[in-house]
């Protein structure tokens, strides 16, 4: 069983941060100076890390479209202003 469904509690400084316990930092390879998304969900705060695990799972995850295209227009169309 995953240690990620066990529950711990945490508590809000006065600025608002939160320490994330130490068994979910390993399990989610977070490490000094990792960033994540933050976003409000319907069951509450959802705090996604961006870890280097995270960043080659996205590898070849736009191949086949035409996002590059679309990009070089936008960067075309910012250089004529």
């Amino acid at each position: 069983m995953s240690q990620a469904s066990q529950w711990d509690t945490v508590h809000f400084s006065v600025k608002g941060q939160v320490v994330i316990p130490r068994w979910l930092r390993r399990e989610f390879e977070i490490e000094e100076g990792t960033r994540a998304h933050v976003r409000a969900t319907p069951q509450g705060i959802l705090i996604q890390p961006v870890t280097a695990k995270h960043i080659r799972s996205l590898r070849g995850s736009l191949k086949g479209s035409k996002a590059m295209a679309v990009f070089l227009g936008e960067r075309r169309k910012e250089r004529e202003l």
